[in-house]
């Protein structure tokens, strides 16, 4: 490799990064700066087109440290992307290509990575998802590999831990980590709350690691090339330097959170021969270097769309781009009682049988869960993912399986332990992707696991979660009907599942699943409206019968969707809530109170004990119900 045109390559993404964050007066340089080197040279190794950034045999580029964004946004401008230069100097403000963190509406961008460590586990998803891709198309189609640069952040949070045990697990040799291990954090020196023996931790979990100075190019260029013909997933112990060539602040952490500085950033480029008092600069050498991507890239997909014209599997890939859910046979569950989790598992093998990339699994409680995809196998062969006791791994994962282009994937766990997976379930929504979460044990009808089991505030959480579908059916028809309409959602779902058997309900009066909430009882001026989700609704018809035996008229709304509901025209919602609006909950409920006159929640943890007991004992009961309603 020519090492002149590669350092003019470092040095224009270094300066062009320090650029943009010096115009924003906000960002991060250090990492950007410290990297540059090695971008520079996997650049030559990369597999992408430019022009078609959603060529499904690219290879993916992920940076876990996401605060570096300047230097990807960087890198996508020079090779050609859909990203001039007036987005570089728009960088981190409002409504720009280039937000401070990247997000999937800049092209180019596989995957939004903003807490550390998740883009760690993204990687090892779209390496899974492009195992299982290879599995059901063929090595001649999918033959990529999965690039992740990290750091000393990433490999602390404990998700990257649990994604690389998995792919150490899976053996998953189209991965490669790039660790830029410049001992530095931002309060200091690393080693101040890190001290590990990063290669032993990464060889114990079956990966090859190779250790090299990250700013000697051809130890860099020899390290890929070994990675991308090991047998194992790989990492890449980059030794680098914060801040490299930025004068007295590299090596500090100082320059890790905080513009350089106009004087720094001028005497660091006229060191190495830029003009001084020009910025975003771009040598003609460095530009035509970088825009090779396109012509190599063309030329890569080209000969690719070959292969798949004399390939057997095209209407395989037609059928994994566009999925087609119209035809889907749902079962019967009219009339039947069963707990929601049950009817879920028939869904599930269902839209399985029906739809090639549905996938998914649960962190180790698939058979509590009602997740198992009866005779589907197991990952990579079938359908069916062993996460472990995974829960925040198992949702990055999905995410990217959601973001690879082919696949449906949901992720399964009892609801108190969405709390373990919430920051990436957000990253979900914040992408609005088709990612699908199956929470079962919903409520204090977990019964005598106690209150460390039974979920309480989770509920609200998930409500309160912008571009996300929360559904808690209360029988087998509402959730094939949740089913159908998140499906044909672009965002993320999650399915709140009862433990305990759930009473069929009888057909809509007014409005249904679709609408978020529905009248099941209704009288033309009722004193007291019902509103309820799950479990708790077959007990408001019972509140509500008792109620008409004493002459007052009672309406009564399952609302399965509280967002669904908050969406509708105000003329339905006047229809849905007359009279005196009363919320029935077995949650913490209080974003209720948009609707409701009053609530009836639980305002404390659950005890331990049967279910029936614990609902009794929280005042879930008829005639407990009637006190509260009538005031007495």
């Amino acid at each position: 490799m020519d090492t002149k045109f590669l350092k003019i390559q470092a040095d224009t993404l270094r300066f062009l990064s320090a650029d943009m964050i010096q115009k924003a007066n906000s960002g991060h340089p250090g990492a950007p700066l410290g990297l540059a080197d090695i971008l520079s040279v996997l650049s030559y190794h990369l597999k992408h087109n430019p022009k078609n950034p959603n060529w499904l045999n690219r290879d993916r580029l992920v940076f876990s440290g996401g605060h570096a964004s300047a230097l990807i946004y960087s890198f996508l401008h020079l090779s050609g992307y859909d990203l001039s230069l007036d987005d570089l100097k728009n960088f981190r403000q409002l409504h720009s290509k280039t937000p401070g963190h990247p997000e999937i509406t800049t092209a180019g961008i596989e995957i939004a990575t903003g807490p550390l460590g998740q883009g760690v586990a993204n990687a090892v998803g779209f390496a899974m998802a492009a195992k299982k891709a290879q599995k059901m198309l063929g090595e001649d189609l999918i033959d990529h590999k999965i690039y992740c640069l990290c750091g000393d952040g990433d490999l602390q949070e404990g998700i990257s831990y649990e994604a690389c045990s998995l792919a150490g697990l899976h053996k998953l040799d189209n991965l490669i980590l790039i660790y830029d291990s410049n001992n530095i954090s931002i309060e200091g020196d690393v080693g101040l709350a890190f001290n590990e023996d990063v290669a032993l931790r990464f060889k114990s979990q079956g990966f090859e690691v190779q250790d090299i100075d990250g700013h000697n190019f051809e130890e860099i260029d020899k390290a890929l090339e070994k990675a991308k013909n090991s047998k194992q997933p790989s990492l890449i112990i980059a030794r680098t330097t914060i801040a490299k060539g930025a004068g007295k602040l590299e090596g500090s952490h100082k320059s890790h959170g905080a513009p350089l500085g106009e004087d720094i950033i001028k005497e660091a480029k006229e060191k190495i021969g830029f003009d001084k008092n020009l910025t975003f600069q771009i040598p003609p050498e460095a530009k035509i270097r970088f825009e090779s991507a396109i012509e190599i890239g063309d030329l890569e997909e080209a000969k690719w769309k070959e292969k798949l014209q004399n390939s057997n599997k095209k209407e395989l890939l037609e059928k994994l781009l566009k999925p087609d859910f119209s035809k889907i046979q749902y079962p019967d569950f009219k009339g039947k009682d069963l707990a929601t989790r049950d009817s879920n598992g028939e869904i599930l093998n269902i839209l399985a049988k029906n739809l090639e990339g549905f996938l998914g699994g649960s962190a180790d409680l698939g058979p509590s869960n009602k997740t198992e995809l009866h005779e589907m196998g197991d990952f990579v062969e079938g359908k069916n993912i062993h996460f472990g006791i995974r829960e925040h791994a198992m949702v990055a994962i999905n995410n990217a399986f959601a973001r690879y282009g082919l696949f449906l994937p949901f992720s399964a766990t009892f609801f108190i332990f969405s709390e373990y997976l919430k920051p990436a379930a957000r990253i979900a929504a914040l992408m609005k992707i088709k990612h699908f979460f199956i929470f079962t044990h919903d409520s204090i009808g977990v019964g005598e696991d106690g209150p460390t089991h039974q979920p309480i505030e989770q509920l609200s959480t998930f409500r309160a979660m912008p571009d996300c579908l929360t559904f808690r059916p209360a029988d087998g028809v509402e959730n094939v009907k949740a089913w159908k309409i998140a499906l044909n959602k672009q965002m993320p779902s999650a399915f709140v599942l009862s433990r305990q058997k759930l009473k069929a309900l009888s057909e809509p009066v007014f409005g249904d699943v679709e609408n978020g909430a529905y009248l099941l009882k209704e009288n033309n001026n009722p004193k007291f409206t019902l509103l309820s989700s799950g479990s708790e609704v077959s007990l408001c018809l019972d509140v509500a019968n008792e109620l008409e035996k004493q002459n007052i008229t009672c309406n009564v709304v399952s609302m399965p969707c509280f967002e669904l509901f908050n969406q509708q025209e105000n003329d339905y919602k006047k229809r849905i809530l007359k009279g005196e609006v009363i919320g029935i909950e077995a949650a913490n409920s209080n974003e209720l109170y948009k609707f409701c006159h009053k609530v009836y929640g639980i305002e404390s943890f659950g005890e331990s004990g049967k279910d029936k007991d614990v609902f009794e004992h929280f005042g879930f009961s008829v005639s407990k119900l009637l006190n509260f309603i009538l005031d007495k």
